[in-house]
């Protein structure tokens, strides 16, 4: 095992998908899925349930989870204190939620890294709550969050909006519209966010705001998960439109504009308050702030 092999298997956890996991770390589905049966071998238990869809952690392997975190973080935190002794490269520790981290600030990383090419960007993906909890202790620089909350503790720096948009499967009887009003989705099959995930309560004070109530069909706690679920026509949900392009490119899924009003989600990067930056960090903070 090596310090490699954790981040691995950290980011399968976390993301819930070999394909995708694969894709953050450069190589191949099956080399994801050696690396998880190495480990499994090395220590004699299953620590996924393969089975399951999304990908589910087993006892052992939840256990095994919370210690590669440990040890991961204490492994960042060494190699930053080293860096700063010995003047080598710098390190810059960012969390996003998956859905602005991949179709938000991945877009940005290239530009950073010609400026700033010595600087070792580091970049996560967590839940809203997690993100917050890791900000306060220091663990992180950055955070990536939609709709911020406030904090005594925190500063935000706004980001662009996201529109929203009635997202739909190409059979469904909504996706002819050019645009919908938002009553339509009286009593309509809902695919939404889990309870306590931020865009979760945004979406529910909106349909409250105009009165109406959906047939909740499936909560899930991330977006590529609500995606699938739209696209088989198991009901409709409101979503970032720049959470769907690929989806749109492809005509797997359609995106209707609302006519009543145009719905938002806000996003924004957040820091521990009083925290010093340095100048590649602050840097990247006006690069991904440009369009706010």
């Amino acid at each position: 095992m090596n310090i490699e092999t954790f981040r691995i298997f950290c980011d399968l956890v976390n993301l819930k998908n070999l394909s995708r996991t694969a894709e953050k770390h450069g190589i191949s589905q099956s080399a994801v899925s050696q690396q998880l049966a190495q480990l499994e071998m090395a220590h004699r238990c299953q620590l996924v349930d393969r089975k399951k869809r999304p990908l589910k952690l087993t006892a052992p392997g939840q256990l095994f989870y919370q210690a590669a975190k440990d040890i991961l973080e204490r492994y960042n935190r060494l190699s930053s204190e080293l860096a700063t002794l010995g003047k080598t490269t710098a390190r810059i520790n960012v969390a996003a939620i998956f859905s602005i981290g991949m179709h938000t600030l991945q877009p940005h990383v290239k530009t950073f890294m010609a400026k700033y090419p010595k600087v070792n960007l580091n970049i996560e993906y967590a839940s809203a709550e997690e993100i917050y909890e890791r900000v306060l202790r220091g663990d992180i620089d950055i955070g990536v969050v939609a709709v911020p909350r406030k904090d005594r503790n925190i500063d935000v720096h706004p980001l662009e909006e996201e529109p929203l948009v009635l997202v739909c499967g190409p059979d469904n009887p909504l996706a002819g519209s050019q645009a919908t009003d938002i009553h339509e989705l009286q009593g309509v099959p809902f695919i939404a966010f889990e309870k306590g995930v931020p865009s979760r309560a945004l979406i529910d004070d909106i349909l409250k705001q105009y009165d109406v109530t959906v047939r909740m069909m499936m909560e899930f706690d991330n977006i590529e998960t609500i995606k699938r679920a739209v696209e088989i026509d198991a009901g409709v949900s409101i979503l970032p439109e720049t959470t769907i392009h690929a989806e749109l490119a492809n005509s797997t899924l359609k995106a209707i504009p609302f006519s009543n009003e145009k719905f938002a989600r806000p996003a924004g990067l957040i820091i521990r308050k009083n925290k010093t930056l340095t100048r590649a960090a602050k840097f990247l903070i006006e690069l991904l702030q440009k369009k706010a």
